[in-house]
């Protein structure tokens, strides 16, 4: 039935989520040095331009959200801060929005009969228990952060893309339904609500399978926001290297792909061939400076698993009495890289050597894992593979992870980046731009791990993370500049 107060009507579409010194890579800075002829100097570090970011909400303790050396809130901001429970988010000067959507996920659960933690108190805060808000929100717009590290690596000081703006948080983003995580029907709020508070910026690091634009609520959503003068600046997608994989493709959003930079935290496999293979990690070393006996996952298969599983790495595929005291190697796919490693641990391993299959090819990541651990591309994994099969006493040692600067090539894409071509218009071009979005650095919630799993009890205020949603606030940041500098 018709109604005079409605406009359109959409599905509420399930949606899923998709740094100390990528700002020195992009040339913001040269040497942690920043010169009156670059662009932060020009722009005032985006002095009071307004980034808001629709996510998992944010972690308002982590001092990149401290509002050090902050004056009065810019007087056009209309936003408040949900703060009205013992989880809720207190604000400041520098975070000065935080409010939280849930009614499109409730409607969507009860309509799934989802059993989750639907009652809750936690679901009506706009705190960040996900980790994924506080990074993307602080890569875009947190505040200058001296000596942040993950573990000890990368140590350097954290800054957003525009140190100087003001941020706020919009929480769309939920515990998973049926593979979905944030739905349109908060989205769209979300967006309505962002453009009545003020902000200038928008960063969206989620999305779904691209449909046409009059359907598609995060879109229309979108549009509705640049009308009134923001800018949306959306990640591409993790569904590489597919052909046309690429979400968020409206024409008036800007779409980012990921790319490395020039940084890497090696940890390299040596075998007792005298092989010496690059590869990533910010686990903690092995326990002892010396070879380890080395098996694959084939081999440490359990009596009632399936091949592929045991190879995979994959919960109950391990024989413990064949993996004690070794170091595994788990193949790339099927389940998440840090629950490889928590199967190898279980399972007795010392350390893991987690082998890219052929569509991962060269892109590495390095994975706070749980035991010593080293991630290698797929030419190395074949190398892996040929000297276990060779000799009835395979040996291994991984050394410490090392944060190594100025490494080349860089940038390359990551494989994970949605690609092209844009499937509802072919003739507009997505993504539209890449930023870096492997490896990450950028702040975390205090309410979870760093692999984000119940396994892991640790918590640490700074985490690397890969993927677009990583990618997609370095532009957003990079927006922030620009409006400072151009507020018209």
């Amino acid at each position: 039935a018709k109604h005079p107060k409605v406009v359109s009507v959409f599905l509420n579409q399930g949606r899923k989520l998709h740094t100390t010194h990528s700002w020195n890579f992009l040339l913001l800075e040269k040497n942690d040095v920043v010169h009156s002829s670059l662009l932060w100097k020009k722009a005032r570090f985006g002095e009071d331009t307004i980034i808001g970011n629709l996510d998992t909400g944010v972690w308002p303790e982590s001092e990149s959200f401290s509002d050090k050396g902050f004056g009065p809130i810019p007087s056009k901001w209309k936003g408040i801060c949900q703060n009205d429970t013992s989880a809720g988010v207190p604000c400041n000067r520098k975070l000065i929005g935080a409010r939280y959507f849930n009614k499109g996920y409730y409607a969507a659960a009860a309509a799934a009969a989802y059993g989750g933690p639907l009652n809750n108190s936690l679901m009506n805060t706009a705190r960040d228990y996900k980790g994924h808000g506080s990074h993307t929100l602080s890569t875009a717009g947190g505040n200058f952060v001296p000596g942040a590290s993950v573990f000890g690596l990368g140590n350097g000081t954290a800054k957003g893309g525009s140190p100087r703006a003001r941020v706020a948080a919009y929480k769309v983003c939920w515990p998973p339904i049926n593979g979905s995580e944030c739905f349109d029907a908060d989205i769209i709020e979300a967006f309505d609500v962002a453009i009545h508070d003020g902000v200038d910026v928008l960063s969206v690091s989620l999305g779904g399978d691209p449909t046409d634009y009059f359907n598609d609520g995060l879109s229309i959503g979108a549009f509705h926001a640049v009308r009134n003068g923001i800018v949306v600046v959306c990640s591409a997608g993790n569904s590489g290297p597919t052909d046309a994989s690429v979400s968020n493709v409206s024409p008036w959003m800007i779409t980012v792909g990921a790319s490395t930079m020039d940084r890497e935290f090696q940890a390299y496999v040596e075998l007792r061939n005298g092989l010496r293979l690059k590869g990533t990690s910010i686990s903690k070393p092995l326990p002892e400076d010396r070879f380890y006996p080395l098996i694959s996952s084939a081999q440490a298969k359990a009596a009632n698993a399936s091949d592929e599983d045991a190879m995979l790495c994959k919960g109950g595929a391990l024989d413990p009495e064949k993996v004690k005291g070794k170091i595994l190697t788990c193949l790339r796919g099927g389940n998440a890289r840090v629950d490889k490693g928590q199967q190898a641990a279980l399972a007795g391993a010392v350390g893991m050597i987690l082998c890219n299959d052929e569509s991962s090819g060269n892109e590495i990541i390095a994975d706070p894992h749980l035991l010593p651990a080293s991630h290698i591309n797929y030419t190395d994994a074949v190398a892996v593979f040929a000297y276990i099969n060779s000799t009835d006493d395979p040996l291994a040692f991984i050394t410490a992870p090392n944060a190594q600067l100025y490494t080349k090539p860089a940038p390359f894409m990551a494989s994970f980046s949605s690609k092209g071509p844009n499937t509802v218009t072919p003739e507009i071009l997505k993504p539209d731009i890449t930023a870096p979005g492997v490896n990450i650095i950028a702040a975390y919630s205090q309410g979870t791990s760093p692999t984000d799993e119940e396994f892991d009890r640790r918590r640490i205020p700074f985490n690397t993370e890969s993927g677009t949603s990583m990618s997609c606030p370095h532009v957003a940041g990079v927006v922030g500049l620009l409006k400072t500098l151009n507020p018209d």
